[in-house]
This record gives C-alpha cells, sequence and structure tokens, in this order.
C-alpha cells in the first residue's frame, strides 16, 4: 500500500468518525429541544392550576445546590438586610 493510499484510507475512516460525532451532537440537541418544550409545558400546566413558576424555579435552583451554601447565603443576606434596616 502506498502512502498515499494510506493517508486516503486514514482520512475516510477520521471522517466518518468525525460524522459519528456530529451526528450524535445533533441528535442530542434535537432531544434537548423536546426536552426543553417538555419543561415549558409542565410550567404552563403548574401556571393554569395556580402555582407561582417564578417561585417554583427558584426552588428548583435551591434544590441543585448545597444546604450549606444556602445556608450561608442566607445569612449574609439576612445581615446585609438588617444593616439596611429592611428586616
Amino acid at each position: 500500500m502506498t502512502d498515499t493510499a494510506t493517508n486516503a484510507e486514514s482520512y475516510r475512516v477520521t471522517a466518518d468518525e468525525l460524522r459519528q460525532f456530529i451526528e450524535r451532537f445533533e441528535r442530542l440537541e434535537a432531544e434537548k429541544k423536546d426536552i426543553a418544550e417538555q419543561q415549558k409545558e409542565v410550567m404552563a400546566e403548574a401556571k393554569a392550576r395556580g402555582y407561582d413558576t417564578r417561585v417554583m424555579r427558584k426552588v428548583i435552583a435551591l434544590r441543585k445546590r448545597d444546604s450549606d451554601d444556602i445556608a450561608e447565603e442566607e445569612a449574609v443576606l439576612e445581615l446585609y438586610k438588617e444593616a439596611l434596616g429592611m428586616s
């Protein structure tokens, strides 16, 4: 096999692999779009049932965080509010 043939074969395999990565990524993008649409529908349903979706989103964000980080942030918030006469 010549160097040119080897390089051509190597390129073809690399191109196939690259195409597979791109197609996988595109499928994931489509799935992400579907999931985002489903999340939007869940929030719309919750809102229609009278829930405050803005507060729900905050609760969801809090559930992702470490409880020690939340407690520290709330303590600092209270300190700042007291300093400004808001408590």
